[in-house]
């Protein structure tokens, strides 16, 4: 099996220097995440500088992330003015 390496904008054999032969469909590669800038914890004001130390911070204090948390109205719509606005009905429950 062929090992690549990426040199002058391009993935190179390793041993040979010759560029890599692209497959036709699409070409599957690594994701990279950026590292996260160190803040301190608006809870306990412990020092946050990895994204392990956001979970256990999170789970330490019982806390969930705001988009995690579940709708109040269930996804259903209430407010007849949001609605009116965007062309929507006000959910059977609501009215």
């Amino acid at each position: 099996m062929s090992r690549y390496v990426f040199r002058d904008g391009h993935f190179r054999d390793l041993e040979t220097g010759a560029p890599m032969q692209l497959p036709a469909g699409p070409l599957a590669r690594p994701g990279i995440t950026r590292p996260m800038p160190e803040y301190a914890s608006p809870i306990d004001g412990r020092v946050i500088s990895t994204r392990h130390d956001r979970r256990e911070d999170m789970k330490r204090n019982n806390c969930v992330e705001a988009g995690d948390m579940p709708s109040p109205t269930g996804g259903k719509i209430r407010n007849k003015a949001f609605a009116a606005k965007r062309g929507l009905k006000v959910s059977e429950d609501y009215r």
